[in-house]
């Protein structure tokens, strides 16, 4: 506000007693919940965002890490190059090296399925990832089909749409078996599909190397948490939202796949349960169309949140370092 030329800055506390924000038109969002009865533990970092500077605490921080696992990735699924190993490069170089100078917690965040999360599966997630299909016989019953086992011989996997297949698609329903694959000049058995301890769920090997690195780590290891539906916030009590709790991390940065579907639903569930929201934008990447990654990345920056990236990140940490 300019009052006979000269500039009034303004100072605003945002949230509640026990959850806030500071701002101000110097310095823009304070993300630290800190106060003179709760200092942060660690020295603040600023980040310049597309839209205002943000001050975090490390401590209270981390690097969310979305499904960066084979099946979305590797070359053995049919995925060669893409935004995906676009987001990868960047989560190497910049993103995940600058968490951890900066002692921000790293946490991977992968599709891990237990048998019983698959029998109890809803159907429009279940749908989401393909389905099996038998030919309608005169007089059968509904419950004569059976429920997604493919165990009968005349059973096809057919993809979300209920094609059968034709377009290439390797795999047929949350826990079906995705067969051999090829690997490195061999043949491996990729599992069942997102099932937890199977090959398709790994991590993608050049961040399974920095997974493997991380969980070493004395002080804040990498912790890796499974998800059963596209957030990993979706619902009370979450493996994901019981850590976060625990370790009274409170800003989280969102990396990973896709954009617009596991990143984006974990990303507003958190916005929407209060905790602050973060995206790196070219620490991930969808498969949709580069309009649903712009959506994405105006809405976090405009409403959910804020946006930047991982390079921004970094120098961020960098000149905390200084």
């Amino acid at each position: 506000m300019a009052t006979n030329g000269e500039t009034t800055h303004r100072k605003a506390l945002i949230g509640s007693p026990t959850n806030f924000w500071k701002h101000s038109t110097r310095s823009g969002f304070d993300l630290t919940h800190s106060s003179p009865s709760t200092p942060a533990s660690l020295p603040p970092i600023t980040l310049s965002t597309t839209t205002s500077p943000i001050t975090i605490s490390s401590s209270k921080s981390a690097l969310i890490i979305i499904d960066m696992q084979n099946f979305f990735l590797s070359p053995s699924f049919g995925r060669s190059t893409g935004p995906g190993h676009k987001a990868c490069d960047n989560l190497i170089k910049y993103a995940i090296p600058a968490a951890r100078k900066a002692g921000i917690r790293v946490v991977w965040v992968n599709w891990g399925l237990t048998q019983k999360e698959v029998e109890t599966m809803p159907p429009a997630v279940s749908r989401a990832f393909g389905f099996w299909s038998v030919p309608e016989k005169e007089g059968e019953e509904d419950g004569e089909v059976g429920f997604g086992d493919g165990s009968r011989e005349d059973a096809i996997g057919v993809d979300k749409y209920g094609d059968n297949g034709n377009n290439g698609t390797v795999y047929k329903g949350l826990g079906s078996e995705c067969g051999p694959v090829d690997f490195e000049g061999k043949k491996i058995d990729a599992g069942k599909l997102l099932m937890r301890d199977t090959w398709n769920a790994a991590l993608y090997s050049p961040l399974d190397d920095m997974y493997e690195e991380g969980k070493k780590l004395e002080s804040m290891p990498d912790v890796w948490i499974h998800k059963n539906r596209m957030s990993g916030m979706w619902g009370s009590g979450t493996e994901l939202e019981e850590f976060l709790e625990k370790e009274e991390l409170t800003t989280l940065f969102f990396t990973g796949v896709n954009t617009d579907q596991c990143v984006g639903g974990t990303f507003t569930d958190s916005f929407s349960k209060g905790y602050d929201c973060v995206l790196l934008r070219d620490g991930c990447g969808t498969t949709s169309p580069e309009f649903a990654q712009q959506c994405f990345e105006f809405n976090a920056a405009k409403t959910f949140g804020f946006c930047l990236s991982c390079e921004e990140f970094a120098k961020g940490v960098d000149g905390s370092k200084a």
